[in-house]
């Protein structure tokens, strides 16, 4: 990846220890892959990671001279990035989410994938390290981010880190906040991008919202999506049934497009008529579920709550959300109608544990000691700005303000089948994504917060 985005675009239809002196070649005691030689320096390092309790170790030439190390720390992989004149700092990524039912896993070539967005290997360049641990599943999975980013942190320590960062977009964004209000003495610095930062307390809430209200306006129409209409329950699997002719990520890829296509024949008729019924569906679904009206910014959190429902309360141990009290104000509808509308909204209550689960991994509490840097798209197609703004207020209210500087940045959008366009998730200039990590990185060394326009 190019940059730091998790959209609609990445979907099939288009859419959606310094090193001191002159380096000595030795010959690769440790695994190494063919045709790749590690010098003294790299080879302390591989056995300090054996010693350290990695596994699996195989390492791989970087560029530059540098090395690339895949592994398993207590069974759960991993993959580092060292450059040829390391400086003892180390950037620790957490991954954004993936599709319930997917093997979770980390870039073997993060170079070639970087879900950085373009940091990894500025910072590289820079002397800089980089390191990713893997999830124990797919779906909604910030505890398991953030427990084994610090499984792998405690490895990387052993190895001769001396300062660490975190960095992560998306769901990623709140595995940094776990990192940093959790364990406030673990990292120097952290950025997050287009980050569920505020929590997914709210985001879960949007989620089911804009699927019911989709559902709703959609009834009876060709522009109703397939499956199970409990809001408490996903729409469709995500697991293939046995004897599928279709298995694994395709099959996931095309029960989204069975989701999404729906979607944009909606968006293509109120592209014919603007002022029609279909333009008018469109505004109320948007403004239920606080999204923009826009088709990937409805068809990704339509998708992410009709296939991701389930993984939701099996993570949470219960739904971690309710309405049952709550009068929903569709727009451009008349009393009688927004009356309907509540009467036909399905109606459930939270479950206290699902609640403090989601509260541990992770609410903001605004409390961290280090310096963050968020940066947001003022509209994102599936984490809103919102949860930049209300971040923002949860740590003034923590008293807090000093250690945060905040960024939004203008909106980007892709082309959609159709002729249509969707607003991106995460759709950074890898111009944005360096900025932002080298604004916190300054921050850090200098102890000078970063300026109103350190991104832009």
């Amino acid at each position: 990846m190019r940059t730091m985005r998790l959209s609609l675009a990445a979907l099939p239809l288009a859419l959606f220890i310094t090193h001191m002196g002159v380096a000595q070649t030795v010959p690769a005691t440790a695994p190494a892959a063919a045709g790749f030689s590690l010098d003294r320096q790299q080879a302390m390092l591989l056995e300090r990671a054996r010693r350290g309790g990695a596994a699996d170790l195989v390492a791989t030439a970087g560029p530059d001279g540098g090395m690339v190390l895949n592994g398993t720390i207590q069974g759960r992989r991993f993959v580092l990035g060292v450059p040829a004149n390391w400086n003892g700092e180390m950037i620790l990524f957490g991954q954004g989410y993936a599709t319930p039912g997917s093997t979770p896993t980390v870039p073997a070539d993060p170079f070639s994938k970087d879900p950085s967005g373009g940091t990894f290997r500025h910072a590289y360049g820079e002397g800089i390290a980089f390191g990713i641990a893997a999830t124990d599943k797919s779906g909604v999975a910030t505890e398991s981010g953030a427990l084994n980013a610090m499984r792998l942190r405690a490895l990387a320590a052993k190895m001769g880190t001396r300062r660490f960062y975190a960095l992560g977009g998306s769901m990623g964004g709140s595995i940094v906040m776990t990192l940093i209000e959790r364990y406030p003495r673990a990292f120097s610095g952290a950025v997050s991008m287009c980050g569920v930062t505020e929590g997914w307390l709210p985001l879960v809430q949007q989620l089911a919202d804009i699927r019911g209200a989709y559902d709703i306006l959609t009834a009876g129409t060709p522009y109703a999506i397939p499956g199970d209409k409990d809001l408490t329950r996903s729409a469709l699997p995500t697991v293939p049934p046995p004897g599928s002719p279709i298995a694994g990520d395709a099959f996931r890829e095309q029960q989204k497009m069975k989701l999404i296509a729906p979607v944009l024949a909606l968006f293509q008729a109120a592209k014919k008529s603007p002022e029609g019924s279909e333009a008018r569906i469109i505004r109320q679904i948007a403004a239920i579920g606080g999204f923009a009206p826009d088709p990937a910014a409805i068809g990704a959190p339509l998708y992410s709550a009709a296939l991701g429902m389930d993984d939701i309360i099996a993570t949470m141990g219960g739904l971690p959300i309710g309405n049952r009290g709550r009068v929903y104000a569709p727009p451009e509808m008349t009393p009688e109608e927004a009356a309907d509308f509540n009467r036909r909204m399905p109606r459930y209550d939270a479950d206290p544990a699902a609640i403090a689960y989601a509260r541990a991994w992770h609410q903001a509490t605004g409390r961290f000691r280090i310096p963050l840097v968020t940066v947001h798209q003022v509209i994102d197609s599936l984490v809103p700005f919102s949860q930049s703004e209300n971040l923002g207020r949860i740590v003034a209210r923590a008293g807090n303000g000093a250690r945060i500087a905040q960024y939004a940045v203008p909106a980007t959008k892709f082309p959609l089948p159709g002729g249509l366009e969707g607003y991106a998730h995460c759709g950074f200039s890898p111009a944005q994504n360096i900025a932002a990590f080298d604004a916190m990185r300054l921050w850090v060394l200098t102890g000078k917060r970063p300026g109103p326009d350190a991104v832009r």
